[in-house]
């Protein structure tokens, strides 16, 4: 192959001993297209995991729930699971929609009651609490979201009215069950969907407040490998058995992962276009060569070369503009990307975003695909080329010299 190789590199110059514009152009393009993909595939990633990060902080990655409605002897499947290698962490939980009320604000969130100690271990709330309130006082605590303290206009320190539409029946019917908290906290995950609408309290408060008695709404789990949670979900549904059931953090964000995977697979082929439009200046550009080297070609063939060499060194052409296209655009996308990372050149608004800047995730299979594609994009366009360079007859090209 080294004399393919030697030739092509020798029809890819120009008369004056460097790289010809035709070629410089299939370069350029080449890697534009791969410098785009990789930018935009690992902004797409970023965002992924900055949201993978911010559901598990508030959600654990696995919850074990009863179909009948609660779960009365807890403990002893708490004991069950504790044996579980897999396992690192467990949590009990109660959880139920309210109405919190202040003033003349009034907004409808999930409550969820739980053992401090324990749930440090398994979701990551407390290391977001970013205001506190620590003076001692009768009423109950309550932790509530950033976004929900600014609707209902509240700081640490104040009292809400914390109210359960599921009351006691009276002479004019059903009364709402209401009682008063403090707010001791103030956490912000960097979601709406939890910073405006989850509320922590203590597990044995909400057992009261929804009346539970003893019994709890889930065992919430963290597992040691979040990408086996669907395997190790469905083992315990199997060994737990009866009315029981896990639910992991996939299934219940299953929606929202499939639009990004969707979203990261539909980018992935719309910037390929760009790789595929520059394979077109490679096929115009062969073409333009094999019409300028027919001579050359035909004293190759008088001289002993077959069509199959022939082929080689235009297929040879291609690759080396692929080849190089590809790794100028690696390099210039992976640069950008750090560049984006570190320094903040693209500045997004935090209160849509939940973000000050765009979050770039590298990953090693992302850069595998986008360069094998573009090189194989690369070599199909030699296909033609190669294939009319090889047809040609010497016998009339050699006629008349």
């Amino acid at each position: 192959m080294r004399l393919p190789l030697f030739i092509a590199v020798k029809y890819l110059k120009s008369k004056k001993r460097g790289i010809s514009f035709g070629t410089f152009v299939s370069i350029s393009g080449v890697s534009l297209g791969v410098m785009a993909l990789i930018i935009v595939i690992s902004v797409i990633s970023g965002f992924h995991e900055d949201l993978q990060k911010k559901i598990l902080g508030a959600q654990a990655h696995a919850v074990v729930l009863n179909y009948m409605g609660g779960i009365e002897d807890y403990s002893s499947i708490i004991k069950n699971l504790a044996n579980k290698e897999e396992i690192i962490g467990y949590s009990p939980f109660v959880m139920g929609q309210v109405l919190i009320s202040t003033n003349k604000r009034s907004h409808g969130v999930y409550l969820r009651g739980i053992i401090p100690e324990y749930d440090q271990k398994t979701t990551e709330i407390f290391k977001h609490i970013k205001y506190k309130y620590e003076n001692y006082t009768e009423l109950p605590w309550i932790f509530i979201g950033k976004e929900l303290a600014n609707s209902l206009g509240v700081l640490p320190g104040d009292t809400i009215t914390v109210i359960s539409p599921m009351g006691t029946i009276g002479p004019l019917g059903i009364i709402p069950k209401a009682k008063k908290f403090i707010i001791t906290g103030i956490f912000e995950i960097g979601m709406f969907e939890y910073d405006a609408n989850l509320a922590i309290t203590e597990l044995r408060i909400a057992q009261e407040f929804f009346d539970y008695g003893q019994k709890v709404t889930g065992i919430q789990l963290k597992l040691k490998n979040i990408y086996k949670a669907d395997i190790i979900s469905e083992n315990l549904t199997k060994e737990l058995g009866g009315h029981y059931y896990v639910k992991d953090w996939m299934r219940m964000n299953r929606n929202l992962f499939s639009a990004l995977k969707l979203e990261k697979f539909a980018m992935f082929v719309i910037l390929t276009l760009i790789v595929i439009v520059a394979s077109f200046n490679i096929i115009s550009m062969l073409m333009v060569n094999v019409t300028e080297k027919q001579r050359e070609i035909a004293i190759l063939k008088s001289m002993g070369a077959t069509d199959k060499l022939i082929r080689y060194i235009f297929m040879s052409q291609g690759l080396l503009i692929g080849f190089i296209g590809t790794f100028v655009g690696l390099l210039g996308g992976l640069l950008l990307c750090e560049v984006i990372k570190s320094y903040d050149i693209i500045k997004l608004p935090a209160d849509v975003y939940y973000l000050s800047k765009l979050p770039v995730k590298v990953k090693l299979l992302d850069i595998i695909i986008i360069s094998v594609s573009a090189l194989i994009i690369s070599l199909i366009s030699t296909v033609y080329p190669a294939h009319r360079a090889a047809k040609i007859n010497p016998i009339e090209i050699l006629r008349y010299e």
